[in-house]
């Protein structure tokens, strides 16, 4: 079966988050403004976008969302911690209400054992709720990779915009 279309993907992203009244942050590393891009292909995505990170350098995580540099040097910047960092300073830096962070090792070099090519970890945050992870290693090239990736953080957009949140 062929993978999902991104731009399909984003108009369901974009149509949940309108129906929901949510704004949208993006804070990509190893994607590089693709999420971002697929959902500002879709016709009216500026209702729900609010903006879009682009941190591939360690530096960019520190300065554009607050990554805490010590956290970075403890666990690299593909981690969990990283990646809900930076869905946490997308939120913190902008006034969106869901934010969704990326951070991987896209290869074809970089990869370690512990850190093979292909390991991605996500982070989806809903301001004044928790921060959803998840971390999937994609295989094939690059280009795979960061194709995969994109598709699994408009899953997760999905997913959160789609959730009620609990009541007070």
């Amino acid at each position: 079966m062929p993978p999902e279309d991104p731009i399909r993907s984003a108009a369901d992203v974009l149509d949940a988050c309108a129906k929901a009244g949510l704004r949208i942050a993006t804070a990509e590393s190893c994607t590089g403004g693709m999420v971002a891009a697929a959902l500002t292909a879709v016709p009216g995505s500026s209702a729900v976008v609010e903006r879009g990170f682009v941190t591939y350098s360690n530096q960019a995580k520190t300065e554009m969302l607050g990554v805490p540099a010590a956290l970075i040097a403890a666990f690299g910047a593909v981690s969990e911690q990283v990646a809900r960092a930076m869905a946490e300073g997308a939120l913190a830096h902008s006034p969106a209400d869901l934010a969704v962070a990326i951070t991987g090792i896209a290869g074809p070099g970089g990869g370690t054992a512990d850190k093979p090519v292909g390991l991605v970890h996500f982070a989806c945050a809903r301001r004044g709720e928790g921060v959803a992870a998840a971390r999937e290693v994609f295989p094939g090239d690059r280009d795979a990779v960061r194709q995969a990736a994109a598709r699994k953080a408009l899953e997760m957009l999905l997913a959160q915009a789609r959730r009620q949140p609990p009541r007070p």
